[in-house]
């Protein structure tokens, strides 16, 4: 078999999987509920972020909050300060694409 299969979480639960994390790109799932998301951290490569489900919630360096609703992509430059979060009542689900692969 040439190719490699994954297969991502399913469910309400929180969750921040790393599906590939290899030399060349750092693949994500990440599932939120209700006022749960990840600590404010800058962004140590460029992040392709992936609404699957729900509505993220998400400040970008010193921007008020924005938010963007299922099958929006966001791309995000590298060392922006990032402050995700799940706001709204339904469950958030992510795919976030770091490329190129940070080295640190």
């Amino acid at each position: 078999m040439v190719e490699q299969v994954f297969t991502l979480a399913d469910g309400n639960q929180k969750t921040v999987e790393k599906v590939i994390f290899d030399e060349n790109v750092h693949y994500l799932h990440m599932i939120f509920g209700k006022d749960e998301g990840l600590p404010e951290h800058f962004s140590n490569s460029n992040v392709y972020m992936t609404v699957l489900q729900g509505t993220l919630s998400i400040g970008l360096n010193n921007q008020e909050i924005h938010e963007y609703p299922k099958g929006t992509l966001l791309k995000i430059p590298v060392d922006t300060k990032m402050n995700v979060k799940n706001l709204g009542e339904e469950t958030l689900e992510l795919i976030v694409v770091k490329a190129p692969a940070p080295t640190v």
